[in-house]
This record gives structure tokens, C-alpha cells and sequence, in this order.
């Protein structure tokens, strides 16, 4: 019972250690020229998955995808062509209406 008790807190503490060496995350929509080949986005979306940031979506009307990524993978993207940059910007939510800063 007591190597039990040892092992999770072991793993426990494993756990731990990772996630504070983990590169921060954050969401971001990369968009793209309209004369982009879609083999560059598949490109820059693979890279995304590769280095473990995740896919929030897809866009119809332009071209590019909302991610979670770290910031290091960013910069990977961004260098995958040098005739189609992407634009990077925090995904946020933006409002037309004034907000109380009570309500907040």
C-alpha cells in the first residue's frame, strides 16, 4: 500500500512538472492571402497538430483557421512561405455595444 501511495504521488508530481514546462498556449486566427495555395494552409495546419496545438476551426469565406498554439510554432508558421505571410492576431471577442464595467 505505502509503494502504491509512493507511485501517484510520483506521478503526481510528474504531472506536475510538465505542465510548468509546457510552452504557454494561446488562441489565435491565422488568416492568409486570397491567392494562397491551399497546400500552404494544410501546411501551416499540420505544423499546428505536429507540435501539439489543436485546431479550433476552419473559415469558408477566407482563407485560414482559428488554432491554439504556443507561441514558438507561430513563428515556424509564419516562415513556411515567404510569398504567402500569414497574419497572426489573438482571437477575441469583440463588441459593438458598451459594456459596464460592473458587469465584467
Amino acid at each position: 500500500m505505502k509503494i502504491s501511495h509512493s507511485l501517484v504521488t510520483l506521478f503526481g508530481l510528474i504531472a506536475i512538472g510538465n505542465a510548468a514546462f509546457a510552452p504557454a498556449q494561446r488562441q489565435v486566427l491565422v488568416t492568409y492571402p486570397e491567392d494562397t495555395p491551399h497546400s500552404i494552409l494544410q501546411e501551416a495546419k499540420e505544423a499546428v497538430l505536429a507540435a501539439g496545438g489543436k485546431i479550433n476551426g476552419e473559415f469558408t469565406l477566407i482563407k485560414g483557421f482559428a488554432a491554439t498554439v504556443s507561441s514558438e510554432i507561430l513563428d515556424s508558421v509564419t516562415a513556411l512561405s515567404k510569398s504567402h505571410r500569414p497574419t497572426v492576431e489573438d482571437d477575441s471577442v469583440v463588441t459593438i455595444q458598451k459594456q459596464d464595467p460592473l458587469e465584467e
